[in-house]
């Protein structure tokens, strides 16, 4: 047994929650962990949107799964397994079984999330689960994972909470976060729009849109803006007209839309509409910011995003032989490029597989500690870190807008800063990120 599972199991809890029915235990002598594999193979739960207001970027993340776990046992060309520094994985599987994969619809609903990850760890026998395209269910996920003792490798989650007051020792963030998107873009906001403006946010009423908007705010209000106003919109809404409306009269010239997925671009659009972008106010241009950007919303937005700013945790368009790598195998396999979120579940199901091998174990506690202060390149971000205090991935961040002329339908977005890691750091104990105390790791034991 190797060091990391000898530490690990000392660091185990009972299982935690009423609720939740016991997972299978696997024991022997000196080890248990739940759903540990016994056969040939092993089991990976993919969670992911695939109805709902996010499901655009839940079929992009279950390609990105699908094409992880080819790569993994050995098919196609090894996408990113080539560029990654680790040099652990070798294409046949994880720790020489065969990797499988299970599916489920969270319908961007914490219930529904919670409710199709318990079937895939209790029935299905999976030993990690990952996926989520809204914080509102990462978060609810990472906590049933705590609960039932395997790690969530979470996939597109935002909110400063993830890995802030709800962080948890079995949960695990590649994905950047909002005061890193605060942080990247008011610089740039201030040097294109000054100083002097006064900002009106609509705000999705969730987890993610509270601590995006907080962040975006405080970012902005440090460069001299005034917010004038935050307005709560239901996840749910799709007509965002009487939200907009009072916008033309509150003396504001800029309208943040804290939005994602379809959302976001319903507002938008709701937004040109009314001419916004055509007014000015206060003697300067309107202008609109969208903090978090995906290809996947600027394309469906259309010729709304041209010019708007905004940031994103990854590009297709960048030059480094990790996105190149992971890029070609992408659209060899599906005929485009991958968003965002393709590529934040693509690399943590890597990133799995690897501290897997490093630890020379499934067990969630092994495979925590490995993960705890790793640092690795090639993987598309530059050189990057799993923080070991709250599980959080550091790396640069990208300053996009909406392209002025796009050449086709994927190229929507451009690059207009990298912004360096330096830049967007923060102490664990953070007042945006405090309350949250990591605990120790469970293995189901």
């Amino acid at each position: 047994m190797s060091n990391f599972t000898r530490r690990g199991l000392l660091k185990t809890t009972a299982i935690a929650g009423a609720g939740l029915a016991m997972p299978t235990l696997i024991t022997s002598p000196v080890a248990a962990y739940t759903n540990a594999p016994t056969g040939g193979s092993v089991t990976l739960g993919f969670n992911v949107p695939q109805t709902g207001p996010y499901a655009d970027e839940g079929a992009d993340e279950l390609r990105a799964y699908q094409l992880a776990v080819e790569h993994l046992n050995g098919g196609g060309d090894g996408g990113m397994m080539n560029t990654f520094s680790s040099k652990e994985l070798k294409g046949n599987g994880i720790l020489g079984k065969k990797v499988e994969y299970v599916t489920g619809d969270t319908q961007t609903k914490s219930d529904a999330a919670r409710a199709s990850a318990k079937s895939m760890i209790e029935k299905d026998g999976a030993v990690m689960i990952t996926g989520g395209s809204s914080s509102g269910v990462a978060i609810a996920v990472q906590g049933l994972c705590q609960e039932a003792g395997v790690i969530f490798m979470a996939g597109l989650t935002h909110s400063n909470d993830t890995t802030g007051k709800d962080k948890k020792a079995n949960g695990f963030r590649h994905f950047f976060n909002g005061y890193m998107s605060g942080a990247a873009l008011a610089p740039v906001l201030e040097a294109r729009y000054g100083k002097d403006r006064n900002a009106y946010h609509l705000t999705a009423d969730y987890t993610w849109g509270w601590t995006q908007q907080e962040s975006i705010a405080a970012a902005t209000e440090a460069k001299g803006w005034n917010t004038v106003n935050n307005v709560l919109t239901p996840l749910a809404t799709t007509d965002f007209s009487s939200y907009v409306a009072p916008v033309l009269n509150s003396g504001a010239d800029v309208l943040v839309l804290n939005h994602y997925g379809g959302n976001m671009i319903n507002s938008l659009t709701s937004a040109v509409q009314f001419g916004l972008r055509d007014k000015v106010v206060n003697n300067k241009n309107f202008e609109i910011v969208v903090p978090l950007y995906s290809r996947l919303m600027a394309r469906g937005a259309g010729e709304n995003v041209k010019g708007i700013f905004g940031s994103t945790n990854w590009h297709w368009s960048l030059t480094d032989e990790g996105t190149k790598a992971f890029v070609k195998s992408f659209g060899e396999k599906y005929g485009f490029p991958p968003s965002q979120a393709a590529h934040t579940t693509y690399v943590q199901t890597l990133l799995y597989a690897d501290a897997c091998e490093r630890a020379g174990t499934f067990n969630p506690c092994g495979v925590a500690e490995a993960l705890e202060g790793f640092k690795f390149d090639g993987l598309g971000n530059g050189p990057t870190e799993y923080r070991a205090e709250d599980h959080q991935c550091f790396k640069d961040v990208l300053v996009v807008k909406g392209k002025e002329n796009p050449t086709s339908e994927f190229d929507v977005l451009e690059v207009v800063e990298i912004t360096p890691r330096a830049q967007v750091e923060y102490a664990p104990d953070h007042p945006m990120f405090a309350g949250g105390n990591l605990g120790a790791c469970n293995s189901g034991a």
